[in-house]
């Protein structure tokens, strides 16, 4: 693993070559945040079996991801795809077959990581940079389109909070409406709160949403009592979701990149 720190802060970062056998066809091998502690209060990130065990496919700590959109040649298959950020994958078998190589740069309070990826008529180039200054972790993309192909983007981070000792869970700066469900309903103070604890299938739920301007979120933690995190981005597709170990929201940024066109965003994780 990678270590960013200051006085503060310890942010551990999966290492895309030598931790491999913590990677599977979900989660973006390039600026995985693991965890981060607090020099004072420990660990801050929890995951769907943190902290009991690990597996691929829940991950903990912030993945984010590009599997939603794989891909793929004319008249190939599911057998065969490439994943941004992750190499040839084989979907029925959900395993990689050749992970990308990242290019790595890592500093005291920075990493940077880029790869390129070629498949058919695709071709890109992905850098991803994970920093940290005083208590806001950034995670910041750019994809390039280097082929001649238009490149279906869908990403989403996948951060993972310990489930707050509250039954409120985070507050958004952008209207939205929560169908009735099972598991979430809107307290009258603006936080989205829990209706009942949730088990280890957790609840998930798409908020209906149309915003129209970048996103910054409010989230309950038990450790902090209050923590937040802002996009560069105005979500396309914003669900939530939780089970007893964890609560997890995935705003995603979604766009359709033209052959030579390239595109980048942010997200801060202020603790």
């Amino acid at each position: 693993m990678f270590q960013l720190e200051n006085d503060q802060l310890v942010v551990a970062i999966l290492d895309p070559l030598t931790d491999q056998d913590r990677f599977g066809v979900r989660y973006c091998t390039g600026g995985y945040i693991f965890q981060i502690t607090d020099r004072q209060r420990g660990e801050l990130l929890a995951g769907p079996t943190f902290p009991d065990s690990f597996n691929w496919f829940d991950g903990q700590g912030i993945p984010d991801a590009f599997n939603n959109q794989p891909l793929r040649t004319p008249g190939g298959t599911d057998a065969e795809v490439e994943i941004i950020g992750i190499g040839r994958c084989n979907l029925p078998d959900r395993s990689v077959l050749v992970f990308c190589v990242w290019e790595v740069q890592v500093r005291t309070t920075s990493v940077s990581l880029q790869t390129r990826q070629a498949f058919g008529a695709h071709a890109l180039m992905l850098e991803r940079q994970v920093s940290l200054l005083g208590r806001t972790v950034r995670s910041h993309t750019r994809l390039h389109n280097q082929g001649s192909s238009f490149i279906p983007l869908c990403w989403f981070p996948h951060p993972f909070y310990p489930q707050p000792e509250t039954d409120e869970l985070c507050r958004l700066n952008i209207p939205f409406a929560l169908p009735e469900n099972e598991g979430y309903c809107l307290a009258a103070s603006g936080y989205i709160r829990r209706k009942k604890w949730p088990e280890q299938r957790g609840f998930y739920q798409a908020l209906e949403q149309q915003a129209q301007q970048p996103l910054t979120i409010m989230q309950r933690h038990p450790l902090l009592g209050l923590v937040s995190a802002s996009c560069s981005y105005v979500p396309d597709f914003f669900p939530i979701w939780g089970n007893q170990h964890t609560f997890s929201w995935e705003p995603f940024f979604e766009r359709l990149i033209a052959p030579g066109q390239a595109v980048s965003w942010w997200i801060d994780y202020d603790f």
